[in-house]
């Protein structure tokens, strides 16, 4: 009887056991996905065989995604500090689903910085400082501000705020001095800094090139006519009692002998400061950006500078949207920041109105150089329409 008994118990026993083994192999399962996912199995590979010629590795775009999947399951994603789960939840919900996806700035702990990317590592292994391997050298009122904030949308670009002015007034306070200012990069980010007068300092290709031949280097043009306004116009609101633009425009106005001494004029002589630089890098290491089309196309134009980076495309035209009261294309979500984004109020200035004669003088002025330009470039800008 008692033998019977045990006999019926039995079956059970064998269920419970094969229900545990089932239970113990999820678990492990589960523990093996996470594992991935802090990207301890996983590696980092190219974006693009062309980013080799820019310091550094481009980490795909999914790996990222799961890094920060996986912070945000662990209660250490990007704002987590100061936002609850619930309006994480809700800001993913309010995305679509093109759009791309900021990684936490501090999203390090697992990664090793290989010695390709010698710089300065934290010891609490956020990332480290290097030198930059791309740089928009030019020009002053080009531009140059709405494509490093328009940039610095992008996961894998990270940027100093600040102009460091490093190869033409800093020189002398060293390499360690100028990585100093650099932000912490992860592997597989560029680190970038502008700088608009570059363009225009003798000394800067030579510079540059002594730090790293490979650096990439992005310059923004402009019509120089109107380059030339804008630059006047941002002197006289700092200084309202300087001369007015014709008489600083022309040496003598009577015989129309421009003044290329003049800053403002000469900066928008750029078929003779690429000259400079030609002597130091080629020109497939050079890009140049139109103003122009920063406005009227920016999602178009930071196509080209992505491609150009190495980088994949993940800055569109879903990225911005047109302000009717400044003129200017806006950020519909700023980097770190849910809400719109403009430039500043220095940004965007109305212009005096500019003598006709002197306009149409100046544009004959830099027509041959435009001419020489496009030849240099390749490339047709349409400031001589």
């Amino acid at each position: 009887m008692a033998f019977s008994r045990i006999s019926k118990l039995d079956p059970p026993s064998r269920g419970i056991f094969r229900r545990a083994a089932v239970m113990l192999c999820s678990l492990l399962t589960s523990l093996f996905l996470l594992h991935c996912l802090t990207d301890r199995c996983s590696t980092s590979s190219p974006v693009r065989a062309s980013s080799s010629r820019v310091e550094g590795h481009y980490e795909d775009l999914g790996s990222i995604r799961s890094k920060r999947l996986a912070y945000e399951w662990t209660g250490m994603g990007y704002g987590a500090s100061r936002r609850s789960s619930r309006v994480l939840a809700d800001e993913r919900a309010e995305q679509p689903e093109e759009s791309f996806m900021l990684p936490p700035p501090d999203l390090v702990a697992s990664r090793k910085v290989s010695p390709r990317f010698a710089g300065k590592v934290s010891p609490l292994g956020e990332g480290s400082k290097k030198l930059p391997q791309a740089l928009i050298i030019g020009v002053k009122k080009g531009g140059t501000r709405a494509l490093l904030e328009f940039l610095r949308v992008h996961p894998d670009i990270r940027a100093v705020g600040a102009e460091p002015h490093f190869f033409d007034r800093n020189y002398d306070n060293g390499l360690e001095w100028y990585r100093d200012l650099m932000p912490k990069t992860l592997e597989g980010q560029i680190t970038m800094e502008k700088t608009p007068s570059y363009f225009v300092t003798r000394e800067a290709p030579a510079r540059i090139s002594a730090m790293s031949r490979d650096t990439k280097l992005i310059v923004v043009v402009r019509d120089p006519v109107t380059r030339a306004i804008s630059d006047y116009t941002q002197t006289l609101s700092k200084k309202p009692d300087i001369p007015s633009f014709e008489s600083l425009t022309f040496k003598n106005r009577t015989t129309g002998l421009i003044d290329t001494s003049w800053s403002a004029i000469q900066i928008g002589i750029y078929a003779k400061h690429l000259d400079n630089w030609l002597q130091y890098f080629p020109m497939d290491q050079i890009l140049f950006v139109s103003g122009e089309r920063l406005i009227s196309d920016p999602a178009g134009e930071l196509g080209r500078v992505q491609d150009f980076l190495g980088l994949k495309r993940i800055i569109t035209d879903k990225h911005f949207y047109f302000n009717q009261t400044k003129g200017f294309p806006c950020l519909k979500k700023a980097e770190g920041s849910s809400k719109p984004h403009c430039l500043g109020k220095t940004k965007g200035r109305t212009h005096p109105n500019i003598d006709p004669e002197v306009v149409q003088r100046l544009r004959d002025f830099y027509r041959p150089f435009n001419m020489k330009f496009y030849q240099m470039t390749g490339r047709f800008f349409g400031w001589d329409d």
